[in-house]
């Protein structure tokens, strides 16, 4: 009995310490649908203290564990996994993303954020997942062609600016650019001379997001800088965890993928003994040179990316990159290189009351220009039976047209060959920009949160400009001074500089009060615009003289407010408020006031809908706002201004020379363009948000524009000059689809389609005089002198064509000279002329695709244009005959569209200007395949410690068009020596450490 006892005393002494038997437990977290790993993720033991998180190999440790232990795995973005704890050694743990939490993304919409699903206002977002694909040398080609109502416009030159327009903009003559807010930061639009745009120092690899606020209800809190729309970039930063490094590296083969049709040598030759006379003949050479292909090549373009995040002491968040991008021109001896380095370091503090947001950026770019009009210009136009080089020149061997006496000719065009080679334009940039941003939640009323952020962007240049004194256009014989022989040719150099600081205050009001939520924000805003100066001189001059300038300071200061009313999550209102102040406009007129409302209400949260397997989400919005424009040049129009004249007016007295001073003409009442805009807008998903939507219908109305235009006479002592005249009505729609087609365990296929009808014309000039048709305006055409093809005209839309009805003959062909009387009166004069089509699209297109199965994945981007037109500016001016055979002294080459035409000379018989014939005005409609890329990852299969992923591609695929010049493409609608987008070979490396 007693050995019984003992061993059931044994037994009850021995059960709580199996009952509390604790184990260490090792596990991994992976992406489900991909296998990698997924650093930083949070593994805690439900309702125990502490916890743990994965590293950079997505493992972890946990330690003291029991049986029956709940073991909760969550993440940001994905479904939180809770696994039983049953004394296993090992665990393996995928996350399934979380569709309903991802498209609850956050937004920005100005000085706060709110969730996607609450915004009233038309906001666009697409992150780094979503960005187009290939060599993005700029941040702009990111978001080409993928957000409704964004119209982005590219150039061909290295590092070039895009265009960027928001529903079409809404000024005549003011800026028509979009407010660009990097991290808080709102940027000046003006950059120093050298460099390219003020995106171009920004490395794309850096950047988490685009946030596009479209409507003015929206984008009325920035105000005076807001009616064009506003883009906020939101880039990558520091993370809790593990330390993460990415290094991404590309190669592209740039190629030439179209050159402008001219004749062939032989082609050539035959016309000038065919047309010719004796003289002409006889200059003909024995040659077979291509000049396209002479200044044009292949280009091999690098782009290389490290960086590292994560969190030192596993308590303060920071990323470090590092960035190079060398961009070699198709054009030779072009180029843009960026050299970037991104800090940012995140905090939080003070038992999560004290946010701390500290970014800096420093750039390095070097750029090699060249006058690329003239120099493409030439070789679309010089003698192809002339060889590049010509024993016995004296411009250092290349062939250039002299006169019989030996003497230059002011006419003819230069050898591009030696344009190219003897012309160098360079620069060099420096940008160091950067924000600080205090976000303090009270700690004795935490409802309140004050922030404060600080701004500074200061971007510097120098360069030069070097002709060589051995080149026609800068020959300089050396002459004997000083006991030595010496060149007096000079290189024009110049420095610019230019700075930024922003200042914003503001508190911000958050309650919950049940199901009713306030949120209230108000604050005030200071921007300082400078240029801190520019120097420009001639280094070799006997005696330099420097021109040193400096523009006005520009000073912007705001109040602001904001208050959004939310009623469980189904009714939302937003009410936006701001008076801006700026040096611009004088006293009376310096203030204006700026307002937005909007209402959404979130249908599918309805008990009617909530249970609805079909329709997963429904909000309508309706949104009415105010912004302004007051961006023009120059910066105090209003203002009496007196500047000192030129050489050309100087007066001697006693021996001493006097510069004249010189009124200049202003504009006392100059003042703020406003514009009003009204949208309604439906958000909706289907089956689980597996397929999601935006439709949008916009009306705005630009008053008061600021528009520059020619003054009658008497009026002002100035010929033309900015002025507040007229309005501009812009009407359209915008869709937006996205959805996952195939989504499983191997294989997803996700397709987003975009659309968008722009309808904008001028209602009002603000003149009723009789006859008068618009104000004439746009670049100035080659051909003839001074003349522009674009007018602004009531009734129709901005910059549209203005010229002659053509008229053709029983084959089609146009009649030389011959155009429709249109206004009855027998002759052929200015009156004739009409407004016919003009450059924007009346629809825009895009569509983008990703397909993924296993480790392969494919992408491929879109985009179309319908109803734009161009003006070939090509043909018109170098595809008549006289435009080859002009001169006994000189052969130019002419444009293949004189066999279509049969055009002799550039004025007719009636004294009309052949350049302003419809006929050059062309149907430019366009499909682009822009992006293909395929991918392949391996998961540590190739090397432990990361995974890596090759990618190979094409960039400007193909282009469908009925247009036959070089590009379709063509923001200011005039086809005129445009520099080329190359089509681009890419391969590439990513790898995750």
């Amino acid at each position: 009995m007693k050995t019984i006892y003992k061993k059931l005393l044994f037994l009850f002494l021995l059960l709580p310490f199996t009952v509390l038997a604790q184990s260490t437990l090792k596990g991994t977290v992976a992406d489900l649908a991909t296998g990698q790993p997924i650093p930083g993720v949070n593994v805690n033991v439900q309702g125990a203290p502490g916890g743990t998180s994965t590293d950079f190999d997505g493992k972890f440790q946990l330690s003291n564990l029991k049986n029956g232990d709940k073991i909760n795995v969550s993440f940001i973005g994905y479904k939180t996994s809770t696994v039983t704890y049953n004394g296993q050694q090992s665990l393996t743990v995928s996350l399934e993303e979380d569709n309903n939490q991802l498209k609850e993304v956050v937004v920005q919409v100005g000085y706060g954020t709110v969730k996607k699903k609450d915004a009233t206002g038309s906001v666009s977002q697409i992150s780094a997942k979503e960005f187009n694909k290939g060599i993005n040398v700029t941040p702009e080609s990111l978001i080409s062609g993928r957000i409704a109502g964004v119209n982005v416009v590219g150039g061909g030159a290295p590092g070039a600016k895009a265009d960027i327009r928001i529903r079409g903009g809404s000024s005549l003559s003011a800026s028509n650019e979009p407010l660009i807010v990097i991290d808080g930061l709102p940027m000046s639009n003006a950059v120093p001379n050298g460099s390219t745009s003020i995106l171009s120092t920004i490395d794309p690899n850096d950047i988490e997001s685009f946030t596009v606020l479209k409507d003015a209800s929206a984008a009325a809190i920035y105000g005076s800088r807001a009616a064009n729309g506003v883009i906020v970039i939101t880039t990558k930063k520091g993370t809790k965890g593990g330390v993460k490094v990415n290094f991404n590296s590309q190669v592209g083969i740039n190629t030439v993928a179209n050159t402008v049709d001219v004749l062939s040598a032989d082609q050539f030759r035959a016309l000038v003994n065919e047309k010719g006379n004796a003289a002409q003949k006889a200059l003909l050479g024995t040659a077979n040179t291509n000049w396209q292909n002479e200044i044009f090549h292949t280009a091999l373009t690098t782009n290389n990316n490290i960086s590292v995040s994560g969190a030192l002491f596993n308590k303060l968040p920071v990323r470090l990159s590092v960035g190079n991008v060398d961009n070699p021109g198709i054009l030779r001896n072009t180029s843009f290189e960026r050299t970037t380095t991104s800090l940012s370091l995140n905090p939080v503090l003070f038992d999560n009351h004290l946010k701390i947001d500290i970014s800096g950026n420093l750039a390095f770019g070097k750029n090699q220009f060249q006058d690329e009009g003239p120099v493409i210009g030439s070789a679309i136009s010089f003698d192809p039976t002339q060889s590049v080089y010509q024993t016995g020149s004296r411009y250092a061997g290349y062939f250039e047209w002299l006169e019989a006496n030996g003497n230059v000719p002011l006419l003819p065009a230069r050898n591009p060959v030696a344009r190219l080679n003897q012309d160098d334009r360079r620069s060099t940039s420096t940008r160091k920009w950067g924000n600080i941003r205090l976000d303090y939640k009270l700690h004795f009323f935490e409802d309140l949160r004050v922030v404060v952020e600080g701004g500074i962007d200061k971007f510097n240049s120098n360069g030069y400009t070097r002709v060589s004194n051995q080149s026609i256009l800068g020959y300089q014989p050396e002459v004997f001074s000083s006991g030595k022989w010496v060149n007096l040719g000079g290189d024009i150099h110049y420095t610019d500089s230019r700075q930024n600081k922003n200042l914003n205050t503001y508190f911000n009001y958050t309650k919950d009060l049940g199901k009713f939520k306030i949120d209230a924000t108000a604050g005030y805003n200071y921007q300082l615009f400078q240029r801190v100066g520019y120097d420009s001189g001639q280094t070799k001059e006997p005696n330099p003289k420097e021109d040193v300038t400096t523009d006005p300071d520009i000073n912007l200061q705001s109040y602001f407010g904001r208050l959004t009313l939310n009623y469980d999550s189904r009714y939302l209102l937003t009410l936006n408020y701001r008076r801006d102040g700026t040096s611009r406009f004088a006293k009376e007129n310096r203030w204006g006031n700026f307002g937005g409302a909007a209402f959404a209400w979130n249908v599918a949260q309805e008990e009617f809908l909530k249970d609805n397997e079909t329709l997963s989400s429904l909000k309508l919005r309706v949104g009415y706002g105010t912004t302004g424009q007051q961006d023009i040049v120059p910066q105090y129009d209003y203002l009496r201004r007196v500047t000192l004249g030129t050489i050309n007016t100087q007066y001697l007295f006693n021996g001493v020379i006097y510069k004249a001073a010189r009124p200049e003409g202003y504009n006392p009442d100059i003042k703020w363009e406003d514009l009003a805009e009204m949208n309604v807008g439906v958000d909706f998903g289907f089956f689980k948000d597996r397929i999601t939507g935006t439709v949008n219908y916009f009306d705005k109305k630009s008053s008061d524009l600021l528009a520059e235009i020619a003054y009658p006479d008497g009026a002002n002592i100035r010929n033309q000059g900015y002025s507040n005249i007229g309005s501009v009505r812009t009407k359209g729609v915008e869709f937006n689809l996205q959805s996952d087609i195939i989504k499983n365990d191997k294989l997803t296929w996700n397709l987003a389609v975009n659309a968008t009808y722009i309808d904008q014309k001028i209602t009002d000039l603000g003149t009723n005089v009789p006859g008068f048709q618009g104000y004439i305006t746009g670049d100035i055409i080659a051909g003839g002198t001074g003349n522009q093809v674009l007018i602004h005209s009531a009734g129709f839309a901005p910059n549209s064509f203005f010229v002659f009805e053509q008229l053709y003959d029983a084959n089609k062909r146009p009649i030389q000279g011959a155009y429709a009387d249109r206004n009855g009166d027998g002759a052929i004069t200015d009156a004739d002329r009409y407004k016919f089509h003009k450059p924007t699209a009346d629809y825009t297109f895009g569509l983008y695709s990703t397909l993924n199965y296993k480790k392969f994945d494919f992408t491929m981007n879109w985009r179309a244009s319908l109803g734009n037109y161009i003006y070939d500016n090509v043909s018109s001016d170098k595809g008549y005959l006289q435009a080859g055979l002009r001169r006994d002294s000189d052969l130019s080459n002419i444009s293949t569209d004189y066999y279509n035409t049969g055009f002799t000379t550039e004025s007719n018989s009636n004294g009309t200007q052949r350049n302003y014939s419809d006929y050059f005005v062309k149907d430019a409609s366009f499909i682009k395949l822009d992006n293909v890329v395929f991918g392949y990852t391996f998961d540590k299969t190739l090397l432990k410690a990361a995974s890596l992923r090759f990618t190979v591609g094409v960039q400007n695929v193909f282009v469908l068009t009925k247009y036959d010049g070089l590009d379709p493409e063509k923001f200011n609608g005039i086809d005129n020596n445009v520099y080329p987008r190359a089509r681009t070979f890419l391969f590439g490396v990513n790898a995750n450490f």
